[in-house]
């Protein structure tokens, strides 16, 4: 794989991929010069696709169907994951082209930023040095901004269950939990967590048993639910929705993971089969639970339930351990990222001690950051709402139409072809989520906040 980095950097730099022969470009496969240790199979790689889907976002979809509107929501619920499947398979073809093109196996998703430019119209070839830097500032800010997340989901619903017993307020509840979640993403090895992680898969499938057996029960007319909502919420709206039905970083580990990868892009693939299902199950949950509470649901449903009840109050914090385990995982990458790019180069002439010392400390401030991130803004929807219009609008939409229409120039992709008009469109449609989504998100927190209304 070194060597493999070091040709591409050659390439890169002091080439022009696009004057690689054809033949040689046709002949090479990337697929075939995969060495993975461990290469998961079709319906390993389907489970491992739905469990990076289903997470905290499916909660907060029913409040997402507040904001569209109940019809509005399941029509556009449905488009935004048809656009979040094409723009993965937008985005998985264009790094097979640039592979094959450049005679490597894998790329990166920064490394496919770079290269794309440097593939493309001359316009963004000054770009390219840019590009790795602009991908990993998005790539860390969804990560810790999920984490963000977690920490607000947590500690809500901690104090939801807490507030029957006695009234402490949420920032007491975050900083009860501060120490469980530094130690866990202290946690160097990920093969330590897989136990903790199938337990908090069982919990997930149990929670959402429980919304089930809640939502489907004393249900009120259908038609009581207005079909539109306002469309001053719906920025709002997509930012949820995206944050819950993208999943670019997963997707792109996976493919690279598998043993057949060809059968990842096919009609009846791991990806189409994996995307339907999992927009399915979240236009139910929004559907149902937004049927169910109406204009009463809450950032997460589970703050819906009777608090009163035995079940609920076991439900929800079983919910929150399995959250808290997720956060071990989701903070790993940023964590990586930051170390492996940026800090650790730093650091190539330290002692092994003074490495270890910094990457510990590495972990502990990105848990200090979220942490004061979430009690500074404890609002889980509107979080929710702006990572995923700022950081997903970029990384799942955007980036991929460029990354396609950059590998593919000049033969496929030109002012002329349709492919370069397609493309065009989805940078136009990422752009515009990212704006809206994000001017929305930070205006409506902005002002609950000035109200206290949180």
């Amino acid at each position: 794989m070194a060597q493999e980095t070091l040709k591409l950097e050659t390439i890169g730099s002091n080439k022009d991929p696009n004057k690689t022969e054809k033949g040689v470009i046709d002949d090479y496969d990337p697929h075939l010069h995969r060495e993975i240790e461990s290469p998961t199979t079709n319906t390993e790689t389907l489970i491992h696709l739905l469990k990076g889907c289903l997470g905290t976002g499916i909660l907060a979809m029913p409040e997402a169907f507040k904001l569209s509107g109940m019809i509005n929501g399941i029509i556009s619920t449905f488009l935004i994951g048809a656009l979040c499947t094409y723009c993965l398979h937008v985005l998985v073809k264009a790094q097979y082209v640039m592979c094959k093109k450049l005679k490597v196996s894998l790329l990166t998703y920064p490394d496919s930023m770079k290269i794309a430019c440097e593939m493309g119209p001359s316009c963004f070839r000054g770009f390219a040095p840019y590009a790795p830097a602009l991908t990993n500032f998005f790539l860390i800010f969804y990560q810790m901004g999920i984490c963000c997340v977690y920490v607000v989901f947590v500690g809500k619903n901690l104090k939801y269950i807490g507030d029957v017993y006695t009234v402490l307020p949420l920032s007491v509840y975050m900083l009860i939990i501060f120490v469980p979640f530094v130690l866990i993403i202290c946690v160097k090895n990920l093969k330590l967590l897989a136990p903790f992680s199938i337990l908090a898969n069982i919990i997930t499938l149990v929670t959402f048993g429980v919304v089930c057996y809640y939502i489907f029960q004393n249900l009120d007319k259908f038609s009581d639910r207005p079909a539109v909502g306002s469309i001053t919420d719906y920025p709002l709206y997509f930012g949820t929705t995206l944050f819950s039905l993208q999943a670019v970083g997963v997707v792109i580990a996976l493919e690279n993971n598998m043993a057949t990868p060809k059968n990842f892009r096919q009609p009846m693939g791991v990806l189409n089969i994996g995307m339907v299902l999992v927009t399915i199950v979240y236009v139910g949950m929004g559907m149902m639970g937004y049927w169910k509470y109406g204009d009463k649901i809450n950032s997460s449903i589970t703050m819906n339930f009777p608090i009163n009840e035995i079940l609920a109050q076991v439900i929800i914090i079983s919910y929150s351990i399995a959250i808290y385990i997720s956060y071990g995982l989701q903070g790993y990458v940023p964590v990586q990222i930051m170390w492996s790019n940026y800090i650790a180069k730093r650091l190539e002439d330290a002692s092994e001690k003074k490495k270890t010392f910094y990457e510990y400390l590495l972990r502990i401030v990105c848990v200090i950051i979220t942490f004061v991130l979430a009690i500074s803004v404890p609002l889980l929807g509107l979080f929710i709402s702006l990572v995923g219009s700022f950081c997903l609008s970029a990384l799942g939409i955007a980036f991929p139409a460029l990354i396609e229409l950059c590998a593919n120039w000049p033969e496929k992709s030109n002012p002329r072809t349709w492919i370069f008009w397609q493309d065009m469109l989805l940078i136009v449609i990422g752009v515009i989520g990212l704006s809206a989504g994000s001017y929305s998100a930070i205006y409506e927190i902005a002002r609950q906040l000035s109200s206290g209304n949180y």
